[in-house]
């Protein structure tokens, strides 16, 4: 028998079909017992009369346990008062599995019981609608780079060296060969890719071992990484900007449903349209100065001061040309004012922080070698590197976008640990 799913019940009014899940909730009145089932597309109200169905069947429905698995059979009908619309006149209901004392209840619970119980809070609708618009936006992200001929590139996850250097990485012991690290970023990788496809992306899991208890951070965390050869930083903000309306306008397309039950002000993100404001570092700083921030001239950002400065608009904000002190050694320098890197940060709106980072890279040799020399890093490391700028080099830029900070801005969530299924911090790395 073809299987029915909650979501598609409006090809079913009027048949009697059976669907399969689990109990969501359940209330009485008397010789009715109303039973919500889910199954993962949807919410449906069940109305099990007692005459309608067997005394067994009845007694059931009056028993079942919160995330009881059951099978209800029953004609579909439209009722607009209805979860989804639509409503199950039920003729037999058989149990499947028994729930007792379901840990979860409709209670409020503290957050770090129902982080113990992850594996269980994934069941409720706030988690499900969550976890359905980061599905959304990883679809994006896939259909935006495959209609615009990239191709993914999948970096390794072990590295022999860093990107940024090695304090903020996991090391491990790698057989004979010594130190490796997980990855923090696929991007030098990717850059190889892109002297060979020219538009390349990558999009993976990276690490962070850095001490960080913020509500944007995680230790792992997900990061697509766009790269293209003979693109320099304004062809970067061009591709950021672009990227993110795309984001953005499919989640608002595709998953309205879900940004209702997350209670999201969908008006902010209608918003997010190009052309995305463009400032420098320098007209940063005036911004949190003018705001009363004490903030010293050569500093990077941190949150606070990225959220004074994208509370000055409506839709993600583009911070370019950084103190070159404070950006990565592959980062190229500014011809005009060498003191400067071609980076920019996309900095959300709403307080999330920065989503996006990005930068032209360095593509003469030299001036790459003295960087690595500069940053203390091993240079034979980085040999297979720097032949990416011994033969054929090209300018070329990329960008990388967390994953996780993009589903917190998307829904509005208060914290990343919710964007991803099973979240890793620093005093976390359980279920």
């Amino acid at each position: 028998m073809q299987k029915v799913y909650i979501k598609d019940l409006s090809q079913y009014v009027d048949q009697t079909v059976s669907l399969k899940g689990w109990l969501y909730n359940k209330r009485s009145s008397g010789k009715v017992k109303f039973v919500i089932l889910r199954d993962g597309t949807g919410l449906l109200q069940c109305v099990v009369f007692k005459g309608n169905v067997t005394p067994e069947a009845f007694e059931a429905a009056d028993k079942l346990g919160q995330e009881s698995s059951l099978e209800i059979t029953g004609k579909i009908k439209i009722e607009s008062r209805a979860p989804g619309g639509y409503e199950m006149d039920v003729t037999d209901l058989k149990l499947i599995a028994e729930s007792v004392d379901y840990p979860i209840t409709p209670k409020e619970h503290g957050v770090e019981f129902l982080m113990d119980k992850r594996h269980l809070w994934l069941r409720s609708q706030r988690q499900v609608a969550i976890l359905k618009i980061r599905h959304r936006i990883v679809k994006a992200i896939r259909d935006f780079f495959d209609e615009r001929d990239f191709t993914l590139m999948d970096a390794p996850i072990i590295t022999p060296s860093a990107c940024e250097g090695t304090s903020t990485l996991f090391a491990t012991d790698y057989f004979d060969l010594g130190k490796a690290y997980l990855t923090q970023s696929g991007q030098l990788y990717a850059e190889a890719g892109a002297m060979a496809l020219g538009k390349v992306y990558s999009f993976g899991p990276t690490f962070r071992a850095e001490k960080s208890k913020t509500r944007r951070h995680l230790t792992e965390f997900w990061m697509v990484e766009p790269e293209v050869a003979f693109n320099d930083l304004n062809d970067d903000m061009d591709l950021a900007e672009e990227f993110l309306e795309y984001i953005v306008q499919s989640v608002l397309k595709d998953r309205a449903e879900e940004l209702r039950i997350l209670e999201r002000d969908t008006t902010k993100l209608e918003a997010v349209k190009r052309p995305f404001p463009r400032i420098s570092y320098d007209e940063a700083v005036e911004i949190l100065h003018k705001n009363g921030i004490d903030f010293e001239y050569g500093n990077d950002l941190g949150g606070t001061d990225e959220t004074v400065v994208s509370n000055q608009f409506d839709r993600p904000v583009m911070v370019h040309r950084y103190p070159s002190e404070v950006k990565a050694f592959y980062m190229k320098r500014d011809p005009e004012n060498p003191k400067l890197a071609l980076a920019v940060d996309v900095l959300a709106p709403e307080g999330y922080g920065e989503i996006i980072g990005g930068s032209q890279r360095e593509d003469n040799l030299d001036l790459l070698l003295e960087r690595i020399e500069q940053h203390q890093l091993p240079q034979e490391a980085f040999e297979w590197y720097l032949d990416l700028r011994r033969f054929g080099s090209v300018p070329h830029s990329g960008f990388g976008l967390g994953i996780e900070r993009t589903v917190a801005w998307i829904c509005g969530l208060e914290h990343v640990r919710e964007t991803i299924p099973f979240a890793r911090m620093i005093y976390r790395n359980t279920p």
